[in-house]
């Protein structure tokens, strides 16, 4: 039975080898866990469609390929594996006449398939992808060959004409020293560099920073807070209150739960609301959809379930599509008062929560102690100006600072 890499969503084209959990010639029970992918979306392990025994592994750790490529064999015990296809002979090229318009190279049938990711970099970087000897399994040219065809010092030009127009060179790799260590890429780690690269490459981002008083609220959460965990069965954190504030502030203003068209802006009806998490593997954004139908207690509910499953990977794609806006917690990960956070692309906009401390601040003149809590918003300033941003802050600012001990949560 050849196993192939499954189709798991629309958007999701392509996935990353990042750990065969299986070597050949181990057994294998049918849904056992098989090897472990990663997709620009989430990390998910494969399992095997049938029992038996693992034959031959046809994707290496670390290979890019289209969804529905075969990347491995399992049969029966003992069972020889089946041969590779033979690769197809190359005919002779026949000579061309004298006075043809114009030659056209034949494409070598034999080369190994390109994944939509190798292709992308080398159209991007201008890479003749037959100048480069590939590493992969079968001789197939991965991500990390034309990475390293574009790290290697080009060989000296011949002069320019003085019309010749100069191209920018690739960026020069940079070379541990004696002292230094090379880690390598995970699979997860590169794509998180890459989105984090094209979110700041092609969004202009915008900041914003405001203070908000959240005595109330914290007052609210002390008083609720037992009898709710008891009841409930799961933490009340001040996230669901901070969701709560942000889906009331994407209302009145819609443009923040958008996207760039190109000659237009796309709003989104729903408001499904990512939340960035610090999992073991690197950062995740799983998604509460429809945030807006939910109450704080419906909210508590969908905020532990979701991290609970990112921190311990068992997401599965819905999960974490379709997010139109994106919350991240950063004062949690150690008192962070200040952050500029990078928008999830293509998203407009993203709002952090920093740490709670008491601060002295005038109240009615005179000096009071709060618990007060910076927000900070980034935002698309192709979408939105300051104008909007400053309104979308000070909603949910004063949605924050409306909670107090009576305030429901139900």
């Amino acid at each position: 039975v050849t196993v192939e890499l499954p189709h798991v969503g629309e958007s999701v084209v392509e996935g990353t080898i990042g750990k065969w959990l299986k070597q050949p010639g181990d057994s294998i029970r049918r849904f056992e866990p098989l090897v472990e992918v990663v997709t620009d979306k989430v990390t998910m392990e494969v399992p095997s469609p049938v029992e038996g025994e693992l034959l031959r592994i046809l994707a290496a750790e670390g290979d890019t390929l289209p969804m529905g490529t075969p990347i491995a064999e399992v049969g029966e015990p003992g069972e020889t594996p089946s041969a590779p296809p033979p690769a197809p002979a190359v005919a002779p090229a026949a000579v061309a006449p004298i006075a043809s318009a114009q030659s056209v190279s034949p494409v070598d049938a034999s080369r190994p398939r390109l994944s939509p990711a190798v292709r992308r970099l080398a159209r991007e970087n201008s890479v003749d992808l037959t100048q480069l000897h590939g590493t992969g399994l079968g001789g197939r040219i991965t991500r990390d060959d034309v990475l390293r065809y574009l790290a290697e010092p080009s060989p000296a030009p011949a002069p320019a004409s003085a019309a010749a127009i100069p191209t920018a060179a690739p960026a020069p790799s940079v070379e541990p020293g004696p002292d230094d260590e090379r880690v390598p890429l995970t699979p997860v780690r590169r794509m998180i560099a890459e989105a984090m690269v094209r979110s700041v490459t092609e969004i202009p981002h915008a900041w914003s920073i405001k203070e908000v008083d959240v005595t109330g609220l914290v007052a609210l959460r002390q008083s609720v807070r037992s009898d709710f965990e008891r009841q409930e069965g799961v933490s009340l954190t001040y996230m669901p209150f901070v969701i709560q504030a942000v889906v009331e502030a994407l209302r009145k203003v819609p443009s923040m739960n958008a996207t760039w068209g190109g000659d237009s802006i796309i709003l989104k009806r729903r408001i499904n609301l990512g939340l960035a998490v610090a999992a073991p593997n690197g950062l995740i954004v799983p998604v509460v959809h429809n945030a807006d139908r939910l109450n704080i207690a419906g909210l508590a509910h969908a905020v532990q379930d979701i991290t609970e499953r990112a921190r311990i990977n068992r997401l599965a794609v819905g999960d974490v599509q379709g997010g139109t806006f994106t919350l991240n917690n950063t004062g949690a990960l150690g008192g962070s008062l200040v952050s500029g956070p990078i928008i999830n692309y293509p998203q407009a906009g993203i709002i952090t929560t920093e740490t709670i401390e008491k601060r002295a601040v005038v109240r009615n003149d005179a000096i009071a102690i709060r618990s007060m809590m910076n927000i900070c918003l980034s935002f698309d300033h192709r979408i939105n100006d300051g104008a909007e941003a400053s309104a979308f802050l000070e909603t949910v600012k004063t949605r924050l600072e409306s909670f107090g001990p009576d305030s429901p949560v139900y």
